[in-house]
């Protein structure tokens, strides 16, 4: 009875195990097959949610032209005078000096004695989340309610009637990268737009674009939690902080790697903070780190290295001059002001040369930004401030070269290069005129293109766009009593 009741054992476990499997080996031996993923219910999984607030950008009305004569500086470094730039349906289609065919059918533009350039990219920017007028009511750009809020998106606070995009768009700046602000360890995702009139911000976020993240290194985020008497309130605080979060997203990212594999048991909660922080880890998703001191960034560094991910960029980076061959040889952009330093400890040992001086090892990536509302329309002088600040310290630094600190390294920085950033055959047409040499502060952005449509013309109030906040104020057809009685 003993070996009758062993044999229906063996049969028993035999067939349980055929039922588990759907081939085999090629030798007899069973093969199991993963159980496919059952479908979640919609919003549920993180993978297939990838980009629920697409762009809606179409640009604006285009004409194929041929902009001649003037000096170009075409952002990839080089110089050519009596230049000849092509744009053809919203692309550049040839870049060469006078000898460059104009085809048929493109409208001439004379640009002599005139300077062309890839439009200005900020890095930096805080409109339409801190809008001008700068109320409560519309200061949208920190989430200071925990270390890390991760799960928030800037592009959910962006207000596209900021008469700051206008302004810009007069300075020459064709796309912008909006960030959070700086009080948390994790201030949440950036995104990056184009510099267009619209109603909605999905109407100028740029298709393609990588998302980001905005990191805080340093006393933004110790300062704010520490003085309500919470964690983090020291340096070690906030690598305790970043690298926790980090050891959770590696943790979530398991938990789902391991439920689409085999498809057993239930699936994780989706947790929007760690989709972000996943992103990273996957590299989806860039880190743009605010950090100034040098000591600092290279803790973030070796941080990177511990869990595995990539830094983009750091931002403000006053010491970054202080480990420039560091961050070189990590490829890792810095983007930098040029006269902005003492306001605060970490800024204490600013220098005017900072951005020369992470130019200058091989495989660099120096960046001017603004994080201003009022500097953005005058990048190009700031980087010309950079420039002279290097050539006094004895620097050779041409003019061809530095336009790439506000146009191609900036579009690296954000990691858009792959679409402008320059001046070469196949990216997005956006294109400034310049009435002089843009790093005279002399110059004036007299045309301003974007994906080859006019955006701005200093010359024709038609291409001078108001917002229609700015039409509403005293002015502009309404008395200030007016203006009073209808605010709410």
């Amino acid at each position: 009875m003993r070996s009758v009741s062993l044999l229906g054992v063996s049969l028993a476990a035999l067939v349980l195990s055929a039922c588990a499997s759907t081939g085999s080996s090629g030798e007899g031996e069973a093969v199991e097959t993963p159980r496919a993923p059952k479908a979640l219910a919609q919003g549920l999984d993180p993978a297939t949610v990838a980009d629920p607030y697409p762009s809606t950008y179409r640009g604006l009305p285009r004409e194929n032209m041929a902009i001649v004569g003037g000096t170009v500086f075409d952002g990839a470094g080089r110089r050519i005078e009596n230049g000849v730039v092509i744009l053809t349906d919203g692309k550049i289609a040839a870049v060469g000096d006078a000898s460059t065919p104009v085809p048929g059918g493109h409208r001439v533009v004379d640009a002599r004695g005139r300077f062309v350039t890839p439009g200005i990219i900020d890095v930096h920017s805080h409109l339409g989340v801190y809008p001008s007028p700068g109320v409560q009511g519309m200061s949208d750009g920190n989430e200071a309610t925990n270390p890390n809020t991760a799960q928030v998106w800037a592009e959910h606070s962006v207000w596209p009637q900021d008469p700051g995009f206008n302004t810009a768009r007069a300075g020459g700046v064709t796309t912008l990268h909006i960030l959070p602000g700086s009080a948390n360890l994790f201030g949440g995702r950036g995104v990056t737009l184009r510099n267009i009139p619209s109603v909605t911000m999905q109407g100028m976020k740029l298709p393609g674009a990588p998302y980001t993240v905005k990191m805080a290194c340093g006393e933004n985020p110790s300062r704010v939690y520490g003085g309500r008497n919470s964690s983090p309130a020291t340096g070690m605080g906030n690598m305790a902080g970043y690298r926790a979060a980090f050891i959770a997203a590696r943790d979530y990212k398991e938990k789902w790697d391991k439920w689409r594999e085999t498809g057993e048991g239930t699936p994780p909660t989706r947790n929007l903070q760690m989709d972000t922080l996943v992103g990273v880890l996957d590299g989806s998703i860039l880190i743009q780190n605010h950090c100034y001191r040098g000591d600092e960034m290279a803790l973030m560094i070796d941080m990177s290295r511990e869990f595995g991910y990539r830094i983009t960029t750091f931002h403000h980076a006053t010491e970054a001059y202080k480990v420039a061959p560091l961050l070189a040889r990590e490829n890792i952009c810095a983007a930098m002001w040029t006269g902005w330093w003492g306001f605060k400890m970490e800024a204490l040992d600013g220098i005017e040369e900072n951005v020369a001086l992470v130019d200058a090892p091989e495989g660099s990536c120096a960046v001017v930004h603004s994080d201003d509302a009022e500097l953005t329309q005058r990048l190009n002088q700031e980087a010309a401030a950079a420039v002279a600040a290097g050539r006094r310290a004895g620097m050779t630094i041409t003019e061809e070269h530095a336009i790439s600190w506000i146009t191609s390294n900036a579009a690296r920085a954000i990691g858009i290069d792959d679409q402008t950033g320059s001046l070469e055959a196949g990216k997005r047409a956006d294109v400034v005129i310049w009435s002089a040499n843009p790093f005279s502060v002399y110059a004036r952005a007299d045309q301003v293109f974007v994906d080859g449509g006019l955006a701005f013309d200093r010359m024709d109030p038609a291409f001078q766009p108001l917002s229609d906040f700015e039409l509403g104020q005293p002015g502009y057809g309404q008395t200030a009593a007016g203006v009073r009685q209808g605010a709410r």
